[in-house]
């Protein structure tokens, strides 16, 4: 009778110890398959992209006039500066949007005999060392908000030689000011389209996107509207009204 008892025991004893083993082969079967799942990830790419205009249009232009006399070239220049000046602020800017530079002063050589110059000599051949006379010099710039009546400004502004003014009008810049704040905007997009790009491709494979493992975002390529031009360094268009801004962040996500 005490060898059955203890025959019963050892059977119990047995089988507590299969099943704990058994149970124990489960645990660690389940987390190393955890451990092995956790380390398959995906890397995808999202992209966005936005149509903006410009908030803010600066248009550059200079102007010069010729004298035999320095104070007759400033009285030219003087009056060149008043015209442009009015028909700015004829053009609808602020006169306080209207600024103008330093005069700057060249004084004209007679070039030497035989040395071809195209007419003065204004330091970049020889002279003879006698002033036939001075051009003075200045630029003038506006800023404004309402970039389509810079655009504009930029045609018509030549129309002042109608009145006599050599003037030179440079291309305009058109600015984004509010830029700094739409990155972040469009870096959140961007990774939003990295996301859905993850679930579609882990949806054909049965799987499921887990969390973020890491994610880089690329360089913002700022272009004129309707351009493709890619920079590894980025690319901020200044030259047109109309622009499309593209943010790139490439994503790396876990796969449950």
């Amino acid at each position: 009778m005490e060898n059955n008892s203890r025959y019963s025991i050892y059977i119990i004893i047995s089988s507590v110890l299969a099943l704990s083993f058994i149970c124990a082969a489960l645990v660690i079967s389940t987390t190393w398959k955890k451990v092995a799942r956790s380390n398959v990830t995906i890397n995808v790419t999202g992209s966005a992209s936005k149509q903006i205009k410009s908030d803010l249009g600066i248009w550059n232009g200079g102007f010069s006039n010729e004298s035999p006399s320095m104070t007759d070239a400033y009285a030219k220049l003087k009056e060149s500066n008043t015209k442009i000046k009015n028909y700015l602020i004829s053009f609808g800017f602020a006169e306080e949007k209207i600024k103008f530079s330093a005069i700057n002063t060249t004084t004209l050589y007679e070039p030497v005999k035989g040395v071809n110059t195209g007419g003065y000599y204004d330091g970049g051949t020889t002279s003879s060392g006698k002033i036939l006379g001075y051009r003075l010099s200045q630029n003038v710039s506006v800023e404004s908000e309402d970039v389509d009546k810079i655009d504009k400004l930029s045609r018509e502004v030549t129309e002042l030689i109608n009145q006599g003014i050599s003037i030179n009008s440079e291309p305009p810049r058109f600015l984004y000011t509010k830029l700094s704040d739409l990155k972040i905007e469009m870096i959140g997009l961007a990774s939003q389209d990295a996301k859905v790009r993850a679930e579609q491709i882990a949806k054909a494979t049965g799987d499921k996107v887990g969390e973020v493992r890491s994610s880089k975002t690329g360089v913002m390529q700022v272009n004129a509207k309707n351009s493709t031009e890619v920079s590894d360094y980025g690319i901020n268009d200044t030259s047109s009204l109309e622009k499309t801004i593209t943010a790139v962040v490439n994503v790396t996500f876990s796969i449950e």
